[in-house]
């Protein structure tokens, strides 16, 4: 009986160290604290970072953010991805544009990734090859000086800047080489064809039009009165409408079967290759929701949501440039190399 009591004590405690054991192998194999994903974002930091944080509060996920730097700003990250391609230690990139991301994506630097999560966001919004989803962002617009012009002065037409009575002097844009302006100058090329997009700029050139060193110094001339209107962003203007100056926001081209305006969203995608896979979809799942669209509107990263908003809202109905951004993408450089002549400083 001894003997029997010793082996069954034996048996017990040879039970209870393999349990033992078992549990700690189980438990090194859990992902800390829910796992970690690492994300590289453009995205100004004191609009990232609350969202970020927020994330990794709800769902237990360590996230690992780098930012852009100023100098370098998004081509900085662009160029790290990329130079990280056999390596990846990215696992999401979230872009305040489209552009550099289908740059990520011509260099087989993405992986596929469609979200449940924005299944209500309209396919132009969506990379057809799923490498990218695109959310909330900016339009292109007119800003106008209320004192200067009457509203039923203003022009409806980005065509009609020079025709609305307003000397060209007092109308402003931003260079179109660089920036979003830029961007809007390849949309239009590939909406008019390369001949038209040229010529658009080159008419505006010719009669006067000035042109400044970015959309928000279109905007201050606009609020100074030096100039009367202005195209730029719409973040640029609200921030003017905001304070209480006295200008207004027009979206041009939005008559029934208009040519439309020009949308800028975010983007967002999953590096290929990038080791955090699961947590991965999880930050881009959280990134395009509806909830996470609607915050970014509040706290003013973004001026429109790209999914179908409230009929009493200003930009419910807003009328797109019909191009893709793919096809935006691929007159940039041409547009860029034209217009630098056309606008030599």
């Amino acid at each position: 009986m001894s003997y029997l009591k010793n082996n069954q004590d034996g048996k017990v405690f040879l039970i209870l160290v393999l349990l033992i054991l078992t549990s700690l192998m189980l438990f090194s194999c859990q992902p800390e604290d829910g796992g970690r994903v690492v994300v590289y974002t453009s995205v100004d930091q004191m609009f990232a970072e609350p969202i970020l944080e927020k994330f990794e509060e709800e769902s237990g996920i360590k996230v690992d953010a780098v930012y852009d730097v100023e100098a370098a700003k998004t081509t900085g990250l662009i160029n790290r991805l990329i130079a990280e391609k056999d390596n990846p230690q990215a696992d999401v990139f979230w872009n305040g544009e489209f552009a550099q991301t289908v740059v990520l994506k011509n260099q087989d630097v993405l992986t596929p990734y469609e979200s449940p999560e924005a299944a209500d966001i309209p396919d132009y919004y969506r990379d057809p090859d799923g490498t990218w989803t695109g959310f909330g962002g900016r339009a292109r617009i007119l800003i106008v000086n209320q004192e200067l012009i009457s509203p039923e002065d203003y022009p409806s037409s980005i065509f009609e800047l020079t025709k609305c009575g307003v000397p060209a002097d007092k109308i402003g844009i931003a260079y179109p080489l660089f920036g979003t302006t830029a961007t809007h100058a390849a949309a239009l090329y590939a909406a008019l064809g390369p001949d038209g997009g040229r010529a658009f700029f080159e008419e505006l050139q010719e009669k006067g039009v000035r042109v400044v060193d970015g959309n928000s110094v279109v905007k201050d001339m606009v609020v100074s009165g030096e100039l009367v209107m202005g195209l730029t962003d719409t973040d640029d203007a609200q921030l003017a409408v905001n304070k209480g100056e006295p200008v207004e926001i027009v979206f041009l081209d939005q008559e029934e079967g208009g040519f439309g305006t020009l949308s800028i969203p975010n983007s967002v995608a999953k590096i290929r290759g990038g080791a955090n896979v699961q947590e991965a979809r999880q930050l881009i799942d959280y990134l395009v929701s509806e909830e996470i669209e609607k915050e970014l509107l509040e706290v003013g990263w973004i001026d429109l949501m790209v999914r179908p908003m409230d009929e009493d809202t200003e930009t419910a109905e807003l009328i797109e440039m019909e191009v893709t951004f793919e096809e935006i993408f691929d007159y940039i450089e041409v547009a860029k190399e034209e217009l630098a002549e056309v606008f030599v400083r």
